[in-house]
């Protein structure tokens, strides 16, 4: 058991990162709600730390897929970004911040939305193993540069 979340992490990141999600899909947990109903807030408190992105409106523009990772008591614990291969992150608020550069350099500044993932690897020891994915909210009202047919 062991070693068949690690390569299931692996197999996910090449899936999404060669596109190949119409080919083959994984399983994964998915949270699915309206704008600013504390999705985020109950995948945080699963980590134990605060480290997604905060506001009014709209905030997770990017699908963000949580690769939750269960390490021994005497490791510490940190976040890792697909797109920063070997770099760990430590300090939580950088996480949060990763998280908005990399949502800004595809959605736009203006509330756009995207479809690509971002990837955080979370390794703790006081969590489960597990893949959660957190969303953009349901809205049927556009702002900023969301598409006029949003709903």
């Amino acid at each position: 058991m062991d070693r068949i979340v690690p390569l299931f992490n692996r197999l996910q990141e090449i899936i999404l990162t060669n596109n190949l999600n119409n080919i083959l899909k994984m399983p994964q947990l998915v949270v699915v709600g309206a704008q600013s109903v504390g999705k985020s807030s109950v995948l945080e408190s699963i980590v134990g730390h605060d480290f997604l992105p905060r506001g009014q409106g709209i905030v997770t523009r990017r699908p963000i897929i949580l690769q939750i990772n269960n390490i021994p008591k005497d490791q510490k614990e940190h976040a890792e970004f697909s797109h920063k291969k070997g770099e760990k992150f430590y300090n939580w608020d950088l996480v949060r911040k990763e998280i908005e550069s990399e949502t800004d350099k595809l959605a736009g500044t203006n509330k756009g939305i995207s479809s690509t993932p971002i990837i955080v690897k979370v390794f703790s020891p006081n969590v489960p193993d597990m893949n959660i994915v957190d969303l953009p909210g349901l809205t049927k009202i556009p702002v900023g540069e969301q598409p006029g047919d949003i709903e």
